[in-house]
């Protein structure tokens, strides 16, 4: 009797054993598995058919090139035997969508920097920190390292701009035209001049292959 009980009970525990290993087994099978690789930044990648990366960057490099080669900069810089001071201002997102602007302007002010050919700098929330420090160092800092009050850098130009976008929808909800226009612009702050104005024009088309109306 004895024997069989032991058996019976080693049994059960192998079910048992087999039953938990089963269900992790079911568990593991049925959680969702990403799959992740690393691509290059520069790689075109359209999803969803919104705003992304590529569009920032196809916007960033349009408006460099332009902004850097156009007559302004050159006139000011003979001029006033210097390079322009440049300030960021306000780009604004009047598109439906959710937009970083600030993704293509940072690229814009980088090379302005690295172009030697445009000083930049720091914008109004930028400058609320760094006065901050400063006026933090009149008090902590040590007489030879503080910085003095009232040196900043006036800026010369702001740039300002908008983005804005049209969608046009199929009846059936199938097919979508998107257009993006950003419309960047540098004012002279002294004249409210403004001297030059850039526009780059986004357009897709999306197909909802399997869309369900």
């Amino acid at each position: 009797m004895k024997n069989n009980t032991n058996n019976q009970t080693l049994t059960a525990m192998k079910y048992s054993f087999l039953s938990i290993i089963m269900l992790a087994m079911l568990i593991t099978a049925c959680r969702p598995s990403n799959e992740v690789s690393r691509i290059d930044p520069g790689t075109t990648t359209d999803l969803s058919g919104r705003w992304n990366d590529t569009d920032a960057r196809l916007v960033a490099e349009e408006m460099i090139s332009d902004a850097l080669t156009k007559p302004w900069l050159n006139q000011f810089s003979r001029n006033n035997q210097k390079p322009p001071v440049l300030i960021l201002g306000n780009v604004r997102n009047e598109s439906m969508e959710h937009i970083d602007t600030e993704v293509f302007t940072k690229e814009m002010e980088r090379a302005f920097v690295n172009s030697g050919s445009v000083t930049v700098v720091a914008n109004s929330e930028e400058r609320s920190q760094i006065r901050d420090e400063r006026m933090d160092q009149q008090t902590n800092a040590s007489f030879e390292t503080t910085k003095k009050m009232a040196q900043e850098l006036g800026a010369d130009f702001m740039m300002i701009g908008n983005i804005n976008s049209i969608v046009d929808e199929a009846i059936d909800s199938r097919t979508l035209a998107v257009f993006y226009t950003v419309n960047l612009e540098l004012v002279n702050v002294e004249t409210n001049q403004k001297v030059w104005i850039g526009n780059k024009k986004i357009k897709k088309l999306i197909e909802r292959r399997n869309y369900r109306g």
